[in-house]
């Protein structure tokens, strides 16, 4: 037995996968356009090569793995996926960097998410310019279907489209919160339903793919606003009460000019947001890098990503 196992050639990983997928040599002869013989060289190398038995072909008539086998088939697949994974990124590289990225954002989005990820794309792409689009709702994936956004963050959206690919990029708690002279903030611990007798300023949208749909819509009485910043403003007026993003009424709930509402029925909603591009228009690398920016802001836990 070897004390000290050889480095195996991608291409005997490759026969060794074919292998334990096509169940048999001839399945796998027949996947690779090999003939038999050739395949079954290949494998014999391998186990010469790492020194242990990859295959019991005694027992069975068709190969089964051994127990160093089924070992080695966890890192041979993480491998030959490694190197797919870095001539896909060469491949990029190669066909060189987008001219323009244009990037559709939920309004949801945090601001300080947007700014950061923004920045840092300038310095890493000087040369790649940006257009940005902020919508509400399904607008942020209309975009996308339309083919005017390339990639998009969008909120939730029902149902799931096939054309679409997501990568979930986080999320945001929206709050109910109204001025400090509403009559729910005033009462301080509401009863279940209190926020049904109440105007409600809802976010929508004209997109067809959120038309007539509700998202945390409690109230019988809604005013429905297709800007957030409009929706802001009125909330601060004292006009109605509705959900806001935390991050962007953190300073006016710290100041008095909002109240965050207790409302046992509508105590905060996870407002989930996930990159989206066409399936048959995936992102190029630097519409790539900014999908894993926007991820990484999630595991940094910067400030509204959860």
């Amino acid at each position: 037995m070897l004390s000290n196992p050889g480095a195996p050639t991608l291409d005997q990983l490759k026969v060794f996968l074919a292998v334990v997928e096509a169940g048999s040599f001839a399945g796998a002869a027949r996947k690779l356009h090999r003939a038999t013989s050739v395949v079954s060289y290949s494998i014999a190398n391998l186990e010469s090569q790492l020194g242990v038995q990859l295959f019991d072909r005694h027992t069975t008539r068709k190969p089964q793995l051994t127990d160093a086998g089924r070992l080695v088939l966890s890192e041979a697949r993480l491998v030959h996926n490694g190197v797919n994974s870095l001539r896909a990124k060469v491949k990029g590289l190669l066909q060189g960097l987008e001219a323009e990225v244009r990037l559709a954002v939920d309004v949801m989005l945090p601001s300080s998410r947007v700014v950061d990820a923004l920045k840092a794309f300038r310095e890493q792409f000087p040369t790649v310019s940006l257009n940005l689009r902020v919508e509400a709702l399904g607008g942020v994936t209309q975009q996308v279907l339309d083919g005017e956004a390339s990639i998009g963050v969008s909120g939730p959206l029902n149902p799931v489209l096939d054309t679409v690919e997501r990568i979930s990029v986080g999320s945001v708690a929206l709050i109910p919160v109204a001025a400090p002279s509403h009559p729910l903030a005033m009462v301080g611990r509401n009863v279940p339903g209190a926020g049904r007798e109440h105007t409600q300023l809802v976010l929508c949208d004209r997109s067809p793919l959120t038309r007539n749909q509700e998202f945390a819509v409690i109230s019988a009485h809604t005013w429905r606003l297709a800007d957030l910043g409009s929706k802001h403003m009125l909330l601060k007026e004292g006009i109605g009460w509705g959900n806001m993003p935390e991050p962007m009424v953190r300073e006016d709930l710290a100041s008095g000019r909002l109240v965050r509402l207790d409302m046992p029925d509508a105590a905060s909603v996870t407002y989930p947001f996930d990159a989206i591009f066409l399936t048959e228009n995936p992102p190029g690398p630097a519409a790539a890098w900014l999908i894993d920016r926007l991820a990484q802001q999630v595991v940094a836990g910067d400030d509204g990503a959860t």
